[in-house]
């Protein structure tokens, strides 16, 4: 009797990284129609701050109200739809005022302002909002207002990652990459570790690349954790705990990094003694910004002498050695010979993304 060999699952056909049509509705379906994390809370900490992100082309102005709240609007003047900020970062002195014809509006988005325009009711001229949340530290942004809530989104997530408190976390450094690369390459790229000994010799000696414990993909994200091998306690450039363990971790927890990647553009990094993000920015069907930043706990920060560039200097390692093989992989996929191939049975997470890109291009149809 002749067994039957199952065909592994292959990887995507070379469009859904190289057609500049099919990304422009891939970009309407992941990043205008869902939550995408557009930074972190403490980048506004006063009321009147401010910083921009660009989704899909559209420039979004993220700003704390005076009682705290954080609010998100298209950075649009009502008036004749000039761009209110140029600026990508900064604060409003208690009003946010367009540059061209002076119209004014509250932090809360209300028209307070309009010179020469007593003929109109101005609750009727508002700032466009944009749907804003937070989880744990983390804003989140929608520009469909028809959808799901963020807590829906995230589903289980809130309640994995807890003892990490992220809110509590503040940034150390941020670092911005370009890379000529399509977004989803490299959301595969992050959620396997093949590749290491290969490509990261370093990161290899501190983790065991075959270790990872996976837990079952969601419609929402992919990921799962990692332990330490040959005494390293933490990932750095020797593998030494220089800081102290963030304070509500359990023994286990200390032991490992969870990778995730939180749909469509978080990549989520949790160290024992410091947080990593990344947001993806598709700016080109071959093109990705990258921002990345270092987040540690505030008594950690305060102490004298404090001292991270161990975990930096790592990590900015190990990300352009990932950035340059994701652009290789790009070119590859680019040419006329490539053909989809298969993946290991230790690729599942890399399939399970490939099924939701593919299952939210049917739902769109």
């Amino acid at each position: 009797m002749i067994s039957e060999v199952q065909s592994p699952a292959q990887t995507l056909p070379g469009r859904y990284y190289t057609d500049p049509e099919l990304f422009k509705a891939e970009v309407e379906r992941f990043y205008c129609r869902t939550w995408v994390c557009a930074g972190r809370a403490g980048q506004i900490p006063n009321a009147g701050d401010y910083f921009l992100r660009e989704v899909a082309g559209e420039s979004i102005l993220i700003t704390r109200t005076n009682t705290g709240a954080i609010k998100a609007y298209f950075n649009v003047c009502r008036h004749r739809g000039t761009r209110i900020c140029a600026t990508a970062e900064g604060a409003f002195p208690g009003r946010i005022q367009c540059p061209y014809h002076g119209w004014t509006y509250s932090l809360e988005g209300k028209l307070i302002g309009a010179p020469h325009m007593d003929h109109i009711c101005r609750e009727d001229y508002p700032l466009n909002p944009v749907q804003a949340d937070t989880w744990d530290g983390h804003i989140f942004i929608n520009l469909n207002s028809d959808g799901q809530s963020l807590r829906e989104q995230l589903a289980d997530l809130p309640d994995r990652f807890t003892n990490w408190h992220m809110g509590d976390l503040r940034l150390y450094k941020r670092m911005v990459y370009e890379v000529k690369a399509n977004w989803k390459l490299l959301i595969l790229n992050y959620n396997e570790c093949l590749h290491c000994p290969v490509l990261h010799p370093t990161l290899n000696k501190l983790t065991s690349y075959t270790g990872a414990e996976n837990v079952a993909p969601h419609p929402a994200y992919i990921g799962g954790q990692m332990g330490f091998k040959d005494g390293a306690r933490t990932m750095s450039m020797d593998g030494k705990l220089r800081r102290d363990y963030l304070p509500s971790l359990t023994e286990e927890e200390r032991e490992k990094v969870c990778y995730y990647a939180i749909y469509p553009n978080l990549l989520l990094s949790l160290h024992p003694d410091y947080m990593m993000t990344y947001t993806l920015w598709p700016e080109a069907v071959n093109r990705t910004q990258v921002i990345c930043e270092w987040h540690f706990h505030p008594d950690q920060l305060a102490q004298p002498g404090f001292y991270a560039e161990d975990a930096v200097d790592f990590w900015d390692l190990t990300n352009k050695e990932d950035w340059s093989i994701s652009e290789l992989s790009q070119l590859g996929i680019s040419s006329r010979a490539y053909k989809p191939g298969p993946y290991s049975s230790r690729e599942s997470l890399l399939h399970a993304f490939d099924e939701t890109v593919l299952e939210r291009e049917k739902q769109s149809k």
